[in-house]
């Protein structure tokens, strides 16, 4: 597997499998998701596939979904 690093072009490992939300704008304008081999995840731009990919540690993605689940962001839509 390529090297996975916060940071990496979205679209150099062809080993991940990129997903967006179905709640997605139709003209593509979200993020795309990645679980990686060590249950973190990798995020990009839907938009900009080569652009830089931010890389998340599993601790990281869980406290960040779990804020989520929990309401912490609701102001921010």
């Amino acid at each position: 597997m390529t090297a996975i690093y916060n940071g990496m072009p979205g679209d150099s490992n062809g080993e991940l499998i990129w997903r967006k939300s179905q709640r997605s704008n139709a003209n593509g304008q979200c993020v795309e998701v990645a679980k990686l081999p060590d249950g973190g995840a990798a995020v990009r731009n839907s938009r900009f596939t080569d652009g830089p990919a931010l890389v998340f540690t599993k601790a990281e993605i869980e406290a960040f979904l779990g804020g989520v689940h929990d309401g912490d962001f609701d102001d921010l839509a």
